[in-house]
Order: C-alpha cells, then sequence, then structure tokens
C-alpha cells in the first residue's frame, strides 16, 4: 500500500495528482506549504513525494534539497521524489536537487501515473531531457596523441626512482634499466 506525499498549493495540481494515482490501497498526505513536508514526512514516511514547482513559501526545488539534507543528516530515510516542473528550463535545478523523477507539466493521467510507478519502483523518469549523445570514438591517432600526452614530452627522462620492488630484488625504470635493489 504506497503512501503519498503531495506538496502543492494549487488545488488543481493536488486534484491531478489525486485522481491518476489514486487506488484502493493508496494513502495521501496533502501539504500545503513546503516547510511542512519534512514534519509530514518524519510523522509517516511517504514512500513517494511528489512536489510541485511552485509551492508559496518553500518551493519545490527547495522542499527536495531540504530532504535530501534531512536524510543525509540521519534524521529521515531516503524519500523518493516526483517533480511537477512549469517548464523545460527547470529541469536543471530538478537535476541538482536530488529528484528520482520530473514531469513538465501540463500533466495528464498516463504520463503521471507511469512517472509514479516508475519511481516507486526504483526507477527514473527525466521527461523533457534530449537524448544523449554519445562521444565518437577516439581513432589510433588520437589514441597515440593521448599516449604521448601521459608519457610526457621525451625531453627529460623520466625519475628511476630508485626504490626496491616489492620482493626486494629490483624493478625496472620507466627507460627499461634494471633499478637494482636496496
Amino acid at each position: 500500500m504506497p503512501h503519498i506525499l503531495i506538496a502543492a498549493d494549487a488545488e488543481w495540481v493536488i486534484d491531478d495528482v489525486r485522481s491518476a494515482l489514486e487506488t484502493p490501497d493508496t494513502t495521501f498526505v496533502v501539504c500545503r506549504r513546503g516547510q511542512d513536508v519534512a514534519a509530514a514526512a518524519k510523522r509517516q514516511t511517504p514512500d513517494l513525494a511528489v512536489l510541485d514547482l511552485q509551492i508559496g513559501n518553500m518551493g519545490g526545488m527547495a522542499v527536495c534539497m531540504n530532504l535530501r539534507l534531512e536524510e543525509s543528516g540521519g534524521r529521515l530515510p531516503h524519500i523518493r521524489v516526483l517533480m511537477l516542473l512549469d517548464r523545460a528550463a527547470d529541469i536543471f535545478l530538478a537535476r541538482r536537487a536530488g529528484a528520482e523523477g520530473w514531469l513538465v507539466k501540463p500533466l495528464d493521467s498516463l504520463r503521471l501515473s507511469r512517472a509514479a510507478r516508475t519511481v516507486l519502483k526504483g526507477g527514473t523518469v527525466y521527461e523533457g531531457l534530449p537524448p544523449v549523445q554519445l562521444a565518437p570514438t577516439a581513432t589510433a591517432e588520437t589514441e597515440d596523441e593521448a599516449a604521448d600526452e601521459v608519457a610526457g614530452d621525451g625531453d627529460a627522462p623520466p625519475d628511476a626512482g630508485g626504490e626496491p620492488a616489492a620482493d626486494g630484488v629490483g624493478a625496472e625504470s620507466a627507460r627499461g634499466d634494471e633499478v637494482p635493489a636496496g
């Protein structure tokens, strides 16, 4: 039976979330002020917190960050967070706040219920992000150049070190000479 905390001050947001997520087994607690969320979570830990970005006195980003701070201080367990964003530009903030998922408004019941189920199961929902572009693979030429940079420019010989090997016999220097033990 999932217990869901809704943090929003707009009645239509609360109604949309409730209607999309309500089942006979689901319980809800509604916080209309962001500053009340941590106390409500301490009274009964929610399985999921659905946070609206725009909450009158303490917005969803600050609430999410506060939940993460309470968790890091050992005062709350980890609470999965689904953020409801106003625009795609808010994605950066949701990511920085540590939300497991977010949806960009306007909401619809299907997207909201699918996202909540995913986050409740331990997954993530990052709506509005462009597809990830993979970096082109390195060519042999660029790999050789990278190896040259790591090895140095060749002007000065690497330090032989003179440290004995773990077996006490000797070690090879970076130039390939044997370095006597001890």
